[in-house]
């Protein structure tokens, strides 16, 4: 549809060699002419079509930058810079001038009087219309700093805190009626086109009664929060106990002993397996440092039976008590596991996946970690904190029981559209979640979906006095979080092809405020110097947000389908705490009760909420409205060039075809960034076909299969600790625990053909360029 706008203006534009014949438009069009020199208004010359209209963002103006030394975010105008002028370059969007030509005073007179008549009539007319039609809405107004300054302004802390308030008032009903009442929401507040999206997929859900651990040695009897085991109906059926547990995990009774792998590194493996046969056994597992599912793939490779997860105390965040709260996680990797990889709908066939473990997987909290390694209560000291471990001496036989039941449950998204003007089949998608099914996850559902209903209600205010984005921008609230990103999974697997071909950007607001220390921004590379920016703007007045810096790492939530199956750019702004330990990392996989932490406690005045929202509203409104797409090329280069530094393989194919994406993606940045940093020089056709290739940056990066738990995207490192390529660095790992380097030589293979593609990608991109305006001169 975008294509036939350009070509359209391309005709209208008169780029046709018969067009620019002067002896033709002499001849054929002099009447044309001549009325035209004589109607002709002040300025009429400089007119331009509709497609060639542009919303100039102001920055168009942007200093020559040598190209040495360049880093990934210093430049906040890096995307545009190094922009030398061409003297040779042509303008080929200028109108030529009418010819000359004498007119006769009569035909002038008659034209003079039509001209009147009409004119003298039409005021007639409008002055009746006016008393009985309404105004037509504002005129499109330009995109501009001022126009985004406007509508973030609308965005105010109280204003969240009311809408958080309203929807924990939602009873905790089924999740087709929470996604309406957001629905109804959003449409109240001016958003007019929202949809309900529902799938019917395979939850697994608790049981009759909580799963129990039971020490053989004394016969002890104790639910995953600690305390022992009751008789009464009403502690029983306590939501707590029932929703503490694993989603997906194997069902049963094992009896076995107790082995501490610490957190389930592969040195820790190896360390175990060096003293004990682990067949069948149950492993007491740590939570953090890596992701919760590629440990236990380990595990079940090496033969465990069952696990118990706990979270150390350590590793906890001081300004949070956890210690006596058991948790839920999902051993789901993503999407309906009844349909993997197509979507939910009806008529799909169904796979009997009841089970995505054979291990029976257990959360319990650390006080009964605590007692299962047989440590006092007070072994936390105020001044040091000793991490929890399994004494050497002595066998711990225990007894596991989950109980677990797979149903058949419908799960709702909602999806609202706010169209773009210019650019209609360009999506900007902003995705929170809501609650599902549960009382687990904290309150970060009414946290997430508070905030984008406010930046919801002022776009839409702006809206309605006619300002549109020129790209369409998609709030979605998702369903099945919790159990896997289920409904983002569902609805992403629909409509895989538009979205493939439409979406340019994934803006998150999973649990905004998980914290109050510190401002967390993650973002791909192509999107780090605009979060930067972003952040600058939004921090002038604020004193914690100038020590953050932009990273690329794996983050939990919705955006997982957009990152590493379509190749989507995304960027996430969130408050956490300061980590009390590096081994934290990976916690937010554990989801603790509503009560364990008070999103009102963490942020009474919502000042946190409203930074937030105004941070990922100014993002938004950049990457919906500048003209050409905020993407920079030459960091995602410099990022892959950073992931190769101090590797262990040191192979040099790799750091070679690193250099030449670097090469690339500088003349990339440099002359193709020359139209678009002059609006005078802007071609319709040529900013789509810079989009189209900004758009696409990042999807030469997805492999085609990485280890549980591990981004396919490799682009993100694991955490802040590493710089490397996660799948390299696993498969390192590997070699050691295997003693076989087919692992490492698939891997290399891999980033080495990614990293190509990527290159040959750009490289593309510049003869396209190349070729386009050689033909044009």
């Amino acid at each position: 549809m975008a294509y036939h706008k350009v070509n359209a203006d391309q005709r209208a534009q008169g780029h046709s060699p018969y067009l620019d014949n002067d002896e033709l438009q002499a001849t054929a069009l002099e009447l044309e002419w001549d009325m035209e020199k004589e109607l002709e208004e002040p300025g009429f010359d400089h007119f331009r079509l509709d497609g060639a209209v542009q919303h100039h963002l102001g920055n168009s103006q942007s200093p020559d930058l040598d190209l040495e030394p360049i880093q990934a975010s210093s430049s906040p105008k890096g995307r545009f810079q190094r922009l030398q002028e061409d003297p040779e370059y042509i303008s080929h969007y200028t109108r030529q001038a009418p010819k000359s030509n004498r007119c006769s005073f009569s035909r002038i007179l008659k034209v003079f009087c039509t001209a009147l008549i009409l004119f003298i009539f039409g005021i007639v007319i409008g002055y009746y219309a006016r008393k009985k039609c309404p105004s037509p809405p504002a005129s499109q107004e330009p995109n501009n700093p001022h126009i985004y300054h406007e509508i973030l302004k609308e965005i105010k802390a109280e204003n969240i805190q009311q809408i958080y308030r309203d929807l924990l008032q939602f009873p905790r009903e089924d999740d087709v009626d929470i996604a309406m009442k957001i629905l109804v929401q959003w449409h109240s507040r001016g958003l007019e086109d929202v949809r309900l999206v529902n799938y019917s997929v395979l939850l697994d859900l608790p049981g009759s009664s909580s799963n129990t651990v039971t020490l053989k040695s004394s016969g002890e009897c104790f639910y995953p929060s600690g305390q022992q085991c009751s008789r009464d109906p009403k502690t029983l059926l306590s939501q707590d106990l029932l929703y503490s547990y694993a989603a997906y995990s194997a069902k049963g009774t094992l009896e076995a002993e107790l082995v501490d792998v610490q957190y389930g590194t592969m040195q820790d493996l190896i360390r175990v397996q060096a003293i004990t046969n682990v067949t069948k056994k149950i492993a007491l597992l740590k939570l953090g440092q890596s992701p919760l599912l590629y440990k236990l793939s380990l595990l079940e490779d090496a033969g465990f039976g069952g696990v118990l997860l706990y979270a150390d105390p350590c590793d906890l965040p001081k300004t949070t008590d956890l210690a006596d709260k058991a948790f839920m996680v999902s051993l789901n990797s993503g999407g309906d596991p009844s349909t993997p990889g197509y979507a939910s709908i009806d008529g799909s066939y169904r796979q009997n996946r009841l089970n995505l473990t054979t291990l029976l997987v257990q959360p319990i909290s650390a006080v009964l970690a605590r007692k299962l390694v047989s440590l006092p209560e007070d072994s936390v000291q105020k001044d040091r904190c000793t991490p929890l471990q399994l004494p050497p001496t002595g066998k711990k036989i225990i007894s596991l029981n989950i109980q677990s039941v797979t149903t058949y449950k419908t799960i709702s998204n909602v999806i609202g559209y706010l169209k773009g003007a210019v650019f209609p089949d360009r999506y900007v998608i902003i995705g929170s979640h809501h609650s599902s099914l549960n009382p687990y996850g904290g309150q970060g559902w009414a946290s997430s979906t508070a905030v984008i209903t406010a930046l919801i209600q002022a776009l839409a205010l702006k809206a309605k006095r006619g300002w549109r984005p020129d790209r369409t921008v998609v709030f979605c609230s998702w369903g099945g979080t919790a159990f896997g990103n289920i409904g983002s999974y569902e609805w992403a697997e629909d409509l895989k092809r538009v979205l493939q071909r439409n979406v340019v950007a994934y803006v998150s607001l999973h649990n905004p405020v998980r914290g109050n220390s510190t401002l967390h921004p993650v973002a791909s590379p192509s999107l780090q110097q605009l979060a930067a920016e972003s952040q600058s703007f939004s921090c002038l007045e604020k004193t914690r947000c100038p020590g953050s810096n932009v990273s690329s790492v794996q983050i939990q939530g919705d955006s997982d389908y957009f990152i590493n199956h379509l190749g989507v750019p995304a960027t996430q702004f969130s408050y956490e705490d300061i980590k009390t330990s590096e081994n934290s990392s990976f916690l937010s996989e554990a989801l603790f009760p509503v009560h364990a932490t008070k999103t009102e406690e963490l942020d009474p005045s919502f000042s946190l909420h409203e930074t937030i929202a105004k941070l990922t509203g100014q993002v938004t409104l950049k990457i919906a409205s500048e003209p050409v797409l905020p993407f920079n090329a030459l960091d995602i280069a410099l990022e892959v060039q950073n992931s190769l530094k101090g590797d262990e393989v040191g192979v040099p194919q790799l750091l070679a075809v690193a250099s030449r994406l670097r090469d690339t993606a500088e003349l990339f940045q440099s002359d193709e960034m020359r139209p678009a940093n002059d609006p005078k020089e802007r071609a319709p056709v040529r900013v789509r076909m810079l989009n189209d290739v900004l758009q696409s940056l990042e999807k030469s990066f997805l492999v085609h299969r990485a280890p549980p738990g591990l981004y396919r995207n490799i682009l993100y490192r694991l955490d802040e600790r590493t710089s490397q390529f996660s799948l390299l660095l696993e498969a390192l790992e590997h070699c050691k625990l295997h003693q076989s380097n087919e692992t490492i030589q698939a891997a290399l293979s891999e980033v080495l053909n990614s990293i190509n593609s990527a290159q040959v990608y750009f490289k593309a991109g510049l003869d396209v360029f190349e070729t386009t305006l050689a033909g044009k001169k």
